[in-house]
């Protein structure tokens, strides 16, 4: 039995014919498309596989792997001849069983070798092509074995390197073949990785650096539709769940070919905004999503501000739901990004804070999230003000043991200069010094 699972940091893809789940996950248990899997959701998945799969485990841990990658050098997406993972296409379309992840959260990406280390009890062991040869594995006892594949680097184009890996894959999984070992075979990597397209393909007014500016995939949803926009609106994930069921995606209802909202109530002044997002089916409900802003003068800094103040979720017969938006602020001719704006209250990037009792049956998941509500010009963003703070924990504790070493060294230094010599010493040749002794 082989078992093969791909965890992808980008949008839900099938390698091949072959996606159809197995009895090692129920359907309801895999994510959908759009949706990012947490470190818990994959701890599950992950525990499902192990349980009732092979405990020889092949970890194909890359530095950097999207789903751009297999569109733009695979044979599959691509269609292209010249395919740059023929070795991983026949794995996963011979395995038995396999699985294809929905985007995966860069933690949980980074903690599957722990995982796996803490799972089967055993410490991993790093494979290169020379211990290739040398590999004797037992089916009956668990095995780890690690194999990290690079990305492009130096003057390699990224192709050259993901066929390089590719073939390491397969020259790993023939070994195992030939000994006849079921095996679990896992690729994924530490953080997604960025395609570079072809400097014919690229439009000449899109080379140059281009400051905290976001490109998106498909146009950003704007109001009003026609005519001068006002507000500009993206995510690359924009998703919603009601009373712990299943998330709802309202990516492509809202920014793909084929959007289906209505944003006819929106309203737009030169001190306030709202952005109304009506869905007329939403798990069999309809929903509307506002966004409120304002934008106002601030003495201290002499400009205008615009700021985020809140997001109300409404569904017909019950009340709404309301959550307070923190740190979404920024000038008023800029635009405001960040990776994660989440209302899931263990996130470090939950911006959402429920207002009400019935905020909290809400969950709101909004990705690469980038909005703009003044001074638009044309359907682009503006500069983005970006979310990350400048001082980083690493940088707060590089400061903090500065400043504690500082205060050593300037503590010591202080005694060192306050040392004084004695103003007499005894002369063997002379005179003893007394010292009179008072009673």
């Amino acid at each position: 039995m082989t078992l093969f699972l791909c965890l992808s940091l980008s949008h839900c893809v099938c390698l091949s014919s072959f996606c159809e789940y197995s009895s090692l996950w129920s359907p309801l248990a895999v994510p959908h498309e759009g949706h990012v899997v947490t470190e818990t959701q994959l701890a599950a998945l992950l525990d499902s596989a192990l349980d009732g799969g092979p405990h020889n485990v092949l970890l194909f841990l890359q530095e950097k792997l999207s789903v751009e990658d297999f569109t733009a050098y695979g044979g599959v997406f691509g269609n292209k001849p010249d395919s740059a993972f023929p070795n991983l296409e026949n794995a996963l379309g011979a395995a038995p069983s396999s699985l294809v992840l929905p985007s995966v959260d860069w933690f949980a990406a980074s903690a599957v070798p722990a995982f796996l280390k803490a799972k089967l009890g055993i410490s991993p062991l790093h494979v290169d092509q020379n211990t290739l040869q040398e590999l004797r594995l037992n089916a009956s006892l668990p095995a780890l074995l690690l194999i990290r594949l690079p990305y492009a680097t130096g003057l390699m184009a990224p192709k050259e390197v993901l066929t390089s890996n590719d073939e390491i894959l397969g020259q790993v999984l023939s070994a195992l073949q030939s000994e006849d070992i079921p095996y679990t075979a896992i690729l994924t990597a530490l953080r997604p990785s960025r395609v570079v397209r072809d400097i014919s393909d690229m439009v000449p007014e899109r080379l140059g650096r281009q400051l905290l500016q976001k490109e998106t995939a498909a146009a950003p949803l704007r109001f009003p539709v026609t005519g001068t926009p006002q507000i500009l609106f993206w995510a690359s994930n924009f998703s919603v769940a009601f009373n712990g069921t299943t998330w709802h995606d309202l990516t492509n209802l809202t920014f793909g070919e084929q959007r289906s909202v209505n944003v006819e109530e929106s309203k737009w002044t030169p001190n306030a905004s709202e952005l109304v997002l009506k869905y007329s089916n939403v798990g069999g409900f309809p929903l509307k999503i506002t966004f409120r802003m304002t934008n106002m003068l601030y003495p201290v800094s002499a400009r205008y501000w615009f700021t985020l103040h809140n997001v109300e979720l409404v569904r017909p017969q019950n009340p709404p739901a309301l959550f307070n938006a923190t740190q979404i602020v920024a000038p008023s001719d800029y635009s405001f990004a960040c990776t994660y704006v989440t209302s899931h209250p263990t996130a470090s990037e939950a911006m959402l804070i429920p207002n009400n009792s019935f905020a909290s049956q809400w969950k709101v998941l909004m990705v690469n999230f980038q909005i703009q509500s003044y001074n638009v010009t044309g359907e682009r963003f503006s500069y983005a003000s970006d979310c990350a703070g400048f001082f980083s924990h690493g940088i707060w504790m590089g400061l903090l043991t500065s400043l504690l070493l500082v205060a050593i060294f300037t503590y010591g230094l202080h005694m060192v200069m306050s040392l004084k010599t004695m103003d007499r010493f005894d002369d063997p040749k002379g005179p003893t010094i007394s010292v009179p002794q008072t009673e």
